[in-house]
């Protein structure tokens, strides 16, 4: 379009690959490493693995990844103005203005409805608690992420139904104590990420996140320790009261990572990102595997001695 000498570029429409590549951008592919929850009841089952509950597994864990991506579409729907005032957060799909916001609604909304069929046909227990786990979040998205101190609840609440979920699918059941150690674990990552986000934004962190407002680094670092010190003792009495009880030989491994993690958060100020940490750093990335490894093992002696 020309107006005399000058020529007013028209705005450049996105390719299709460029738009594919948003939404799964907007699906944050890098979060999906929270979702391996749902293979805890595989590893400590190990011994009973066929090539039905491997697949079992891996759906149920894709369905996770799907309903959680749909969770954020809608969660970065709701607060794409907010986040343009974070430093990290402002490039992200809708925030920075590069997907359009009615498509990421319709795509999510088409992939969740998806996922929850395959749920439901994969086992009705299941697929009742991925509509539950949306609904959950959509409630935390849209109202409960404002509620101090339940907000990081629910966040925990999240981890636990992943694990839950693991079980169901493959129609197994963890103790009590386990999964009160999922849970009390979650909420010592949600802290670590409030802490992070309550340093990082400092003067300005209720244009960001409301909440924050309500919380202070006192608060959180006295959480922290409590919850670290339940996690222990959970995993501790699981260890113990288990058929397996050379599972008592991997709580100095958990003791470490959680040490490990505390040192992160408080030394070196990370934990916005809790994903992120098991792939960038090695001291955590070593204690999962050889956690993971000395589980499988023991399994192995086990199965073989009995």
């Amino acid at each position: 379009m020309e107006l005399g000498k000058e020529t007013i570029p028209l705005p450049k429409r996105p390719h299709l690959l460029e738009i594919i590549m948003l939404l799964f951008q907007q699906l944050r592919p890098r979060q999906w490493s929270k979702n391996l929850l749902v293979f805890g009841a595989l590893v400590f089952s190990v011994d009973e693995i066929n090539l039905g509950g491997l697949k079992s597994s891996v759906t149920a864990f894709l369905l996770f990844c799907f309903v959680s991506g749909c969770v954020y579409i809608l969660n970065d729907y709701v607060d794409r103005e907010a986040d343009r005032q974070h430093r990290d957060k402002a490039n992200r799909p809708m925030a920075s203005g590069r997907l359009n916001p009615a498509l990421a609604l319709t795509f999510g909304g088409f992939l969740l409805a998806g996922s929850l069929a395959v749920g439901f046909y994969q086992n009705s227990l299941f697929g009742l608690l991925l509509t539950a786990y949306f609904a959950m979040n959509v409630s935390y998205s849209l109202k409960l992420k404002h509620v101090v101190i339940l907000d990081i609840m629910i966040i925990a609440a999240g981890f636990g139904m992943r694990a839950v979920g693991g079980g169901l699918v493959l129609k197994t059941s963890f103790t009590p104590w386990f999964l009160l150690c999922v849970f009390f674990l979650s909420l010592f990552l949600a802290i670590g990420k409030r802490r992070h986000e309550l340093l990082l934004l400092e003067f300005n962190r209720g244009s960001h996140r409301k909440v924050l407002l309500n919380y202070s680094e006192p608060l959180l670092n006295q959480m922290s320790g409590v919850v670290t010190t339940m996690t222990i003792m959970c995993y501790s009495l699981y260890a113990f009261i288990s058929s397996q009880t050379v599972l008592m030989w991997t709580i100095p491994c958990v003791i470490y990572g959680m040490f490990r993690y505390l040192y992160l958060i408080h030394v070196l100020g990370k934990g916005g990102k809790p994903e992120a940490l098991l792939y960038e750093d090695k001291g955590i990335l070593a204690c999962v595997l050889l956690f993971a490894i000395a589980v499988v093992l023991i399994h192995n002696v086990q199965g073989s001695g009995g």
